[in-house]
Protein backbone atom coordinates (compact mmCIF):
# COMPACT_ATOMS: atom_id res chain seq x y z
CA UNK A 1 0.00 0.00 0.00
CA UNK A 2 1.73 3.14 -1.38
CA UNK A 3 -0.13 6.17 1.11
CA UNK A 4 1.65 9.13 -1.56
CA UNK A 5 0.09 8.84 -4.68
CA UNK A 6 -1.74 11.42 -7.09
CA UNK A 7 -4.63 13.70 -6.00
CA UNK A 8 -7.33 14.88 -8.54
CA UNK A 9 -7.84 18.90 -7.41
CA UNK A 10 -9.61 20.94 -9.78
CA UNK A 11 -9.53 18.87 -12.92
CA UNK A 12 -5.83 18.19 -12.20
CA UNK A 13 -3.59 15.21 -11.24
CA UNK A 14 -1.02 16.93 -8.61
CA UNK A 15 0.72 15.54 -5.47
CA UNK A 16 -0.52 15.00 -2.03
CA UNK A 17 1.71 17.76 -0.71
CA UNK A 18 0.91 20.49 -3.39
CA UNK A 19 -2.70 20.08 -2.32
CA UNK A 20 -1.98 20.07 1.07
CA UNK A 21 0.19 23.22 0.27
CA UNK A 22 -2.89 24.57 -1.50
CA UNK A 23 -5.17 24.19 0.88
CA UNK A 24 -3.26 25.63 3.55
CA UNK A 25 -2.62 28.56 0.97
CA UNK A 26 -6.42 28.97 0.75
CA UNK A 27 -6.81 29.08 4.51
CA UNK A 28 -4.46 31.23 5.14
CA UNK A 29 -5.75 33.73 3.08
CA UNK A 30 -9.51 33.21 4.65
CA UNK A 31 -7.97 33.86 7.96
CA UNK A 32 -6.25 37.01 6.69
CA UNK A 33 -9.55 38.28 5.77
CA UNK A 34 -11.03 37.52 9.01
CA UNK A 35 -8.30 38.60 11.02
CA UNK A 36 -8.75 42.56 8.79
CA UNK A 37 -11.93 42.45 9.32
CA UNK A 38 -11.50 41.46 13.46
CA UNK A 39 -9.35 44.91 13.36
CA UNK A 40 -11.52 46.89 10.93
CA UNK A 41 -14.38 45.74 13.63
CA UNK A 42 -12.43 46.91 16.72
CA UNK A 43 -11.47 50.26 14.95
CA UNK A 44 -14.70 52.07 15.18
CA UNK A 45 -14.61 51.57 18.88
CA UNK A 46 -15.10 54.64 21.59
CA UNK A 47 -12.50 54.78 23.99
CA UNK A 48 -13.86 53.42 27.67
CA UNK A 49 -15.00 55.70 30.51
CA UNK A 50 -13.80 55.62 33.71
CA UNK A 51 -16.09 54.70 36.38
CA UNK A 52 -15.06 55.12 40.23
CA UNK A 53 -16.49 52.08 42.00
CA UNK A 54 -16.18 52.92 46.12
CA UNK A 55 -14.99 49.32 47.62
CA UNK A 56 -15.80 48.87 51.07
CA UNK A 57 -12.38 46.86 52.59
CA UNK A 58 -11.69 45.90 56.16
CA UNK A 59 -8.63 47.19 57.19
CA UNK A 60 -7.00 46.46 60.46
CA UNK A 61 -6.75 49.02 63.33
CA UNK A 62 -4.65 49.20 65.79
CA UNK A 63 -6.99 49.46 69.24
CA UNK A 64 -6.99 52.24 71.48
CA UNK A 65 -8.30 51.31 74.53
CA UNK A 66 -7.14 52.73 77.87
CA UNK A 67 -3.99 51.55 79.66
CA UNK A 68 -5.48 49.56 82.87
CA UNK A 69 -3.52 50.58 85.81
CA UNK A 70 -2.90 47.51 88.23
CA UNK A 71 -4.19 48.37 91.86
CA UNK A 72 -2.41 48.27 94.62
CA UNK A 73 -3.10 44.89 96.53
CA UNK A 74 -4.52 44.90 99.83
CA UNK A 75 -1.92 41.56 100.82
CA UNK A 76 1.07 43.36 99.39
CA UNK A 77 1.56 44.99 102.58
CA UNK A 78 1.40 42.07 105.04
CA UNK A 79 3.91 41.03 107.53
CA UNK A 80 4.41 38.36 109.12
CA UNK A 81 3.25 39.39 112.23
CA UNK A 82 0.37 40.20 111.44
CA UNK A 83 -2.92 38.33 112.98
CA UNK A 84 -4.69 35.60 111.13
CA UNK A 85 -7.90 37.87 111.00
CA UNK A 86 -6.08 40.78 109.50
CA UNK A 87 -4.60 38.57 107.03
CA UNK A 88 -7.66 36.51 105.88
CA UNK A 89 -9.55 40.39 106.13
CA UNK A 90 -6.78 41.68 103.31
CA UNK A 91 -6.93 38.30 101.38
CA UNK A 92 -10.81 38.58 100.27
CA UNK A 93 -9.96 42.44 99.83
CA UNK A 94 -7.67 41.69 97.34
CA UNK A 95 -9.57 38.70 96.08
CA UNK A 96 -12.00 41.40 94.85
CA UNK A 97 -9.95 43.83 93.80
CA UNK A 98 -8.98 41.20 91.39
CA UNK A 99 -12.43 40.09 90.09
CA UNK A 100 -12.83 44.02 89.44
CA UNK A 101 -9.31 44.38 87.71
CA UNK A 102 -10.37 40.91 85.06
CA UNK A 103 -13.56 42.86 84.85
CA UNK A 104 -12.01 45.64 83.36
CA UNK A 105 -9.19 44.33 81.51
CA UNK A 106 -12.06 41.51 79.56
CA UNK A 107 -13.95 44.96 79.09
CA UNK A 108 -11.12 46.61 76.75
CA UNK A 109 -10.55 43.54 75.35
CA UNK A 110 -13.81 43.36 73.55
CA UNK A 111 -13.65 47.09 73.08
CA UNK A 112 -10.96 45.95 70.15
CA UNK A 113 -12.61 42.93 68.86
Amino acid sequence: MMLVGNWRFRGCEIGFFQAVSRGLIGLSRGCGVVGILAIYGCSGQVEPQIHYVRVEVPVQVPCRAPDIAVPPWAAAGLRKTDSLEVKVRALLAERRQRIGYEKQLQAAATACR
